[in-house]
């Protein structure tokens, strides 16, 4: 009988070929050296395959957008890009509350809370970290709390939502100042809700 050879299964573009099994941690060095020398906004998901030396489907196979892409090389605890489009939704008048509540019920979790403080420690001042996470968060938050703003300074606005949060943070989680360290996350809320809402709609 004659033989015939069994054709090779064709792979789908973006799937890793055999034997590139250290690929992610190549692409994560890649990464981490793109974005440092490029910054956020300049660096490509193109041009972190070409320095790790895959194709740049393969890239987005492991690691989705830039901005996924991102958030695992400094390790992030919270994904504003994924979670803000969800938060601009529902009554506006309360929406600063909310802004509040989901960052602070976030860092309540311990992993969260871990991971967030050293991101936070290590991002303020850092020659590289601090461009870069600011890079990220002026697009991935800023700029989309900035659209729902109704208002001619709606990034000035914006920026202010952050800085209102980004000191919250540091108070209670790094510094840990006695009695905002001590409060509960309902009578943050209601304290700084009022305050963020202000910046949004006042």
């Amino acid at each position: 009988m004659p033989e015939y050879a069994v054709p090779t299964p064709k792979r789908r573009p973006g799937r890793p070929k055999a034997g590139e099994s250290n690929a992610q941690e190549r692409i994560i060095a890649a990464a981490v050296d793109e974005f440092g020398e490029q910054g956020y906004d300049g660096a490509t998901m193109r041009g972190i395959a070409a320095r790790a030396g895959v194709d740049s489907a393969l890239v987005h196979h492991y690691f989705g957008t830039k901005a996924d892409l991102f958030a695992q090389t400094i390790d992030a605890p919270m994904r504003p890009d994924l979670d803000i489009p969800a938060l601009l939704e529902g009554p506006q008048d309360v929406l600063g509350e909310r802004i509040v509540r989901y960052v602070l019920e976030a860092w309540e979790r311990p992993e969260t809370r871990k991971r967030g403080v050293v991101l936070l420690r290590s991002g303020i001042g850092n020659r590289l970290t601090t461009p870069l996470l600011s890079a990220f968060l002026q697009r991935e938050l800023v700029g989309r709390v900035a659209t729902r703003i109704d208002a001619p300074d709606a990034a000035l606005r914006a920026s202010l939502v952050a800085s209102q949060i980004a000191g919250v943070l540091i108070a209670r989680y790094v510094l840990q100042l006695p009695a905002l360290a001590s409060a509960s996350v309902d009578e943050i809320v209601a304290q700084v809700g009022p305050t963020v809402q202000r910046y949004l709609t006042g």
